[in-house]
């Protein structure tokens, strides 16, 4: 048997909260590897979180600038090699396009972490996919992203969420929400199938549980009437009247809802409240308007109408709620479409996986503070178009 089958083997054989254990002893006993630890990207993005299991026990890294942080930033193998002649691999771990962590290991040479990197990254890949899959039978995983504790309404968010990033050959699609550990009301969700990709941006309304209660409903309408098949107009008039049928207009929520055909490169498009969208083609930033209808849930039996929307190849599209968008500075002044072109315009050659990370930070900047008042939420879309058929 093979060093890569052994260790795919142990993995898929592991129970949930073992994988660590099983991918260490693999690569200790067929690599010779020593000090095997694996990092989790916190909720806020700022550290890699490792997985302690006693006797195990190490301090996070920063996402930004460490070793293990390069890797999960450049979603490439980054080596060290040591002053004693080994060497120290970090690989990212993550599922298609959705970036989880840094595994992170000691080899005895750096001509063996040259030889097997390709290998070794995965490994790494075979790793990511099952955590995923560990993570509805243990808290292991979880509990390791979280560098603070979560309150019980950004618990509810998180849970609701579909990932943070995702890939495929026609777009790279990324999201972060702020302030990660005490979230209100927006969320973001995504959905695809061979020939579209189904987007929502929501922008909630309220504060802690009732906002989070909110917003679980709202989704897991928009969720149930897109997973019987029905156009995004039809979807929101369904979720509105849930949403209506409970609240009796007290609550509502704004949505910005999309379901682009891959093959077309077009959109439909429902406009239903706050969220807006920035898109930038051939280093022009400009904001993209439609038609604005009702928020979900404000009246009842609303009607929906879907509209147009066109996208090109190297079209990016950044989507953001309000606390982004309207949040004042010190001096009362908006952050607005100005800040925010000039935000999407430095971070036009940073990879889609970064750029909502990139364009909160410089929204702290603005704010002044380190802790908002609301959410901040965005959302960056890099659009490639279907490649040809070969």
């Amino acid at each position: 048997m093979n060093r890569f089958v052994a260790a795919e083997r142990a993995l898929r054989t592991a129970a949930p909260h073992e994988l660590l254990d099983a991918i260490r002893a693999v690569l200790v006993d067929q690599y010779g590897a020593e000090d095997v630890e694996l990092f989790m990207a916190d909720y806020g993005l700022t550290v890699l979180q490792p997985v302690s299991v006693l006797p195990h026990i190490l301090e996070p890294v920063s996402v930004h600038n460490s070793p293990a942080g390069r890797a999960f930033g450049s979603q490439e193998p980054y080596c060290e090699e040591t002053r004693d002649g080994r060497a120290r691999l970090h690989l990212p771990v993550s599922v298609r396009g959705d970036r989880l962590g840094v595994l992170s290991l000691t080899l005895p040479e750096a001509g063996a972490a040259r030889r097997w990197e390709s290998e070794l990254a995965e490994i790494a890949e075979v790793l990511g996919h099952e955590v995923a899959v560990a993570e509805r039978d243990t808290d292991l995983y979880l509990q390791a992203r979280r560098k603070d504790r979560l309150t019980l309404a950004a618990e509810m968010q998180w849970q609701l969420l579909p990932g943070r990033s995702c890939s495929r050959p026609e777009y790279e699609l990324a999201a972060q929400l702020e302030p990660a550990y005490a979230i209100f009301g927006d969320n973001f969700d995504w959905s695809a199938t061979a020939d579209h990709l189904m987007l929502y941006v929501t922008n909630g309304m309220g504060e802690g549980i009732e906002a989070s209660l909110l917003t679980n409903l709202a989704i897991n309408a928009l969720r149930n009437a897109r997973r019987a098949g029905i156009s995004i107009a039809d979807q929101a008039a369904l979720a509105d009247q849930a949403v209506y049928a409970h609240y009796r207009g007290r609550c509502y929520l704004s949505v910005l809802m999309f379901d682009f055909d891959l093959a077309a490169g077009r959109a439909s498009v429902v406009d239903a409240g706050s969220p807006q969208l920035l898109r930038l083609r051939g280093g022009t930033v400009e904001r993209v308007s439609f038609d604005a209808q009702l928020p979900l849930g404000m009246f009842e039996e609303t009607d929906y109408v879907a509209q147009d929307f066109d996208v090109e190849p190297g079209d990016r599209l950044v989507f953001v709620s309000d606390g982004v968008h309207a949040v004042a500075s010190p001096k009362g002044e908006e952050y607005g479409d100005a800040a925010l072109a000039r935000a999407i315009h430095s971070t036009r050659l940073l990879p889609a996986a970064e750029v909502p990370r990139a364009i909160l930070r410089e929204l702290t900047g603005h704010r002044g503070e380190a802790v908002p008042d609301d959410d901040a939420l965005v959302v960056c879309l890099d659009w490639h178009g279907r490649p040809p058929a070969g």
